[in-house]
Parts: C-alpha cells; structure tokens; sequence
C-alpha cells in the first residue's frame, strides 16, 4: 500500500466539516463526501443493516462496496449479501483473506488483523475515502468517534455518516423505507459477526455482549485508533 500523508489543509478542512455534520443528517454527510472525493469512495458493508447502504445506492449507486468474507461468516449473512448484490445491483468487491489466515481460525490472536483488516487495506489502497456504518451508541471505544478522520490504517478519509443515529433511528428508517432486514435478527441476534464468535446478547440492551464471547476483545481492528 502507498503512504500518503494528510496536508495540513486537509485536516483543518475534516475539524471544520465535523463541527457542521454533528447537527447534519447522513444523506447530507454522505452528498458531501461523494463531491469533495469526486466519488473516490469505497463503502464497507457487513450487511448487518442495509441502512446506510441503501442511502449510498441512492446517492451514488456506482459506488464500490467491499465485503469482506471472512470465510467464517454465517450461512445467512453470505446469502443476503448475495441476494442484496443481485437486487440492487451493486458494484460490489468481495475480500477473501490471503493463505496465511489459515493458521489464525476465528478467536486467535491474528484472526481479524488477517481476515478482515489486511483485505481491506487492499481493496481501499486505491481510494480517497471511505464509508462506514459504526455508530457512537455501538460500544464505548466508538462514544468519541469523529464523523469525518484521518484513518491512519489504511491512509485516507474515513466517514462515519450514521456516528449521530441510535439503534432505533437505523430501525425507523428500515422501516420507512421498506427494506430487508438481515434473517438473523428475526431470531435475535444483535450484532452479527462472523458465526463462531457471534451469540444472541447475553446483557439486555447491549447489542455488541454478543460478540466475541469468552475472548477479551471489543473490536476486530478495523476501528481502533
């Protein structure tokens, strides 16, 4: 992957945008980022919720989505994938992980690192931003994530156009929209991962208590600072 290292113009200009998106809806986050980019975007969709990928369709139906298959993802979470892809036509990238994940099987140390960030850094290698759908409300490490970043990971913007919604907002505009909902959440799954580490929440209320159980980890790296 290319370095490239953010300008002092730039980073004054993602503060400034910032303090105006945090009364801004997502659409208008999202029409900016497609215009100052020129639509240089890719989105990365684990379609869990289709919300914010519908707004993306909407905006810019050209642009990139990138799943990344893990290759432990849960029979239904492969089959919407597909099926969404096949509806709405999407422009979609599937990520696989390279050999060497095949010794980090989901749980270990490497997992994530392999199977999900490494993949992703490939496929935005080429890209001037990217989207993603994590939410303030997710988890504790995500309370102070900006809308708009400088992601140092993988060296371009990353925009956070649903950092302000709660769980009920993405809910509502699922429902006001007509859009499928991901088959695992009729049997109450919360947050949806890859199968081995992903249960029903054990804590009422905490969608993510799901996740990852009986390992201490909070996020797969794709988001830490």
């Amino acid at each position: 992957m290319t370095l490239i290292t953010p300008t002092p113009a730039l980073l004054q200009q993602l503060d400034a945008v910032n303090e105006r998106f945090e009364r801004s809806t997502p659409k208008e986050i999202l029409t900016w980022t497609f215009e100052r980019f020129d639509g240089d975007v890719a989105m990365a969709c684990s379609f869990e919720d289709v919300a914010l990928l519908h707004m993306v369709h909407e905006l810019q139906p050209s642009t990139q989505i990138i799943f990344l298959d893990t290759g432990g993802h849960f029979a239904e979470t492969l089959e919407f994938a597909g099926r969404i892809e096949r509806e709405w036509a999407l422009n979609m990238t599937r990520t696989t992980p390279g050999p060497e994940a095949s010794k980090w099987p989901c749980g270990t140390e490497r997992c994530c690192e392999l199977r999900k960030v490494e993949p992703l850094g490939r496929a935005v290698a080429a890209r001037r931003a990217w989207i993603t759908s994590v939410k303030r409300v997710d988890a504790p490490s995500r309370t102070n994530m900006k809308i708009l970043m400088w992601d140092e990971k993988f060296n371009l913007v990353k925009v956070n156009p649903l950092a302000l919604w709660t769980d009920d907002d993405v809910a509502y505009y699922l429902k006001s929209n007509d859009l499928p909902e991901h088959p695992l959440w009729a049997e109450g799954y919360a947050s949806i991962g890859c199968a081995a580490m992903t249960e029903k929440p054990l804590v009422a209320g905490d969608r993510r208590s799901g996740r990852w159980v009986g390992v201490d980890k909070e996020e797969c790296g794709l988001h830490e600072a």
